[in-house]
């Protein structure tokens, strides 16, 4: 099997167009060029990778998903998922720069007002301006609803107190879409959105994370001690924010997805890789029909995921009623996939893939993250059940 044949046997599926192709192609060769020589390196330091942002941004591709009416290229969904896969496919940490920035400012689109769109996403489409996603907290991950930071109507502006956690890019992102109670009698439905510039006064970014993976990524705490913002940087009516935090989940679960698929190609193309030249008993690894068994296996359970992710952005693009289940589909199982995949990779390295010379232990270890952040997998399927039961 080509490197590309899995991912090829989605057009044909999906009747993707040659643009589509064409940026695949153009992606890994970016990927292959820029990114993979950093990749090693960007997991060992657990430092940002500015020049792989950079890249990135040079290339347009820092924030593709922003509407052509924002001076954005208007990319559909299934073409940034394949960005999000090719990137991802070398260097989980440095998808994230795409990944995250899409996760940010979705509340922004499907949400703001015409005002906000027109100050921020120009910025945003030019690399000017990167966004951060703030939801969870220390004592409402799942339960997102029990949130405790507050947001306190005060003149022409509000008040922002409390602290949230596991901000990815908290560190070098620009802006952050805050979501805070304004009403806590009202439990969810008295959450609003909001905007904070990482220079308002009373905001603060912690210390990083030491994470198991995604090393280059960094993800810290953020807090707010009497952050004033002014009162036009609430995204959508007050109340109406939690709404708009399960609509954005929606059209990024997939993205968690499609990077789960890139880092499971990339562990796959390494394992076939490496047990072609790799020679026991006189004769290649790839000859052992039990290799062969879990070559197939692999290939097989990443071709599923791709085109369950292709489904689900198509999905979004429509703007289809089932988007809700097919969103958390594509995340749940692409990222089940992305686990096990690796795993079955370091064990064909053998010794070789415990160790940090060979890429598959850093793959393993980067794929553990997608079956939890942006809704753990047990959390997925809570949200699957409960739209087939509705």
């Amino acid at each position: 099997m080509s490197v590309m044949g899995t991912a090829d046997a989605s057009y044909a599926l999906y009747g993707l167009s040659e643009e589509h192709r064409m940026l695949r192609a153009a992606v890994r060769e970016l990927a292959e060029d820029k990114i993979a020589p950093r990749a090693a390196e960007i997991d060992e330091t657990a430092e940002y990778p500015w020049d792989v942002h950079e890249a990135l941004k040079k290339a347009d591709l820092l924030a593709i998903h922003v509407p052509q009416e924002y001076a954005g290229a208007g990319a559909d969904r299934i073409a940034h998922s394949i960005v999000v896969e090719e990137i991802a496919r070398v260097c989980a940490s440095s998808s994230l720069i795409v990944a995250g920035n899409k996760l940010g400012t979705m509340g922004l689109i499907l949400a703001g007002s015409e005002e906000l769109k027109k100050r921020y996403l120009p910025q945003v489409a030019a690399g000017e301006a990167t966004f951060s996603y703030a939801l969870s907290e220390r004592e409402a991950g799942s339960d997102a609803a029990a949130m405790r930071t507050r947001a306190v109507r005060d003149g022409d502006g509000w008040v922002l107190n409390g602290t949230k956690c596991w901000i990815t890019g908290a560190a070098v992102n620009t802006h952050f879409t805050v979501m805070a109670s304004t009403d806590p009698s009202k439990g969810a439905k008295g959450i609003s959105a909001f905007i904070v510039h990482k220079d308002d006064p009373g905001f603060s970014v912690g210390t990083k994370e030491r994470k198991l993976g995604i090393k280059g990524s960094p993800t810290s705490e953020i807090y707010f001690e009497d952050c004033r913002i002014p009162a036009d940087r609430i995204i959508g009516n007050e109340g109406e924010g939690f709404i708009t935090a399960l609509r954005t989940l929606d059209h990024t679960r997939s993205m968690i997805g499609a990077q789960a698929v890139g880092i499971a190609q990339g562990a796959l193309d390494a394992a076939i890789a490496y047990v072609k030249e790799r020679k026991q008993f006189g004769k290649s690894v790839a000859e052992f029909q039990g290799v062969q068994f879990m070559l197939a296996d692999m290939a097989m359970k990443v071709a599923a995921a791709r085109h369950l992710v292709y489904a689900a952005n198509a999905s979004a693009e429509r703007g289809d009623a089932d988007l809700t289940f097919l969103s958390s589909a594509s995340k749940c199982f692409a990222s089940d996939t992305a686990m096990a995949v690796t795993t079955d990779a370091v064990q064909l390295f053998g010794g070789y893939g415990y160790t940090r010379d060979f890429p598959v232990e850093r793959m393993m270890r980067d794929a553990k993250i997608t079956q939890i952040y942006e809704g753990t997998n047990q959390i997925q399927r809570m949200v699957m059940a409960r739209a087939l039961l509705t």
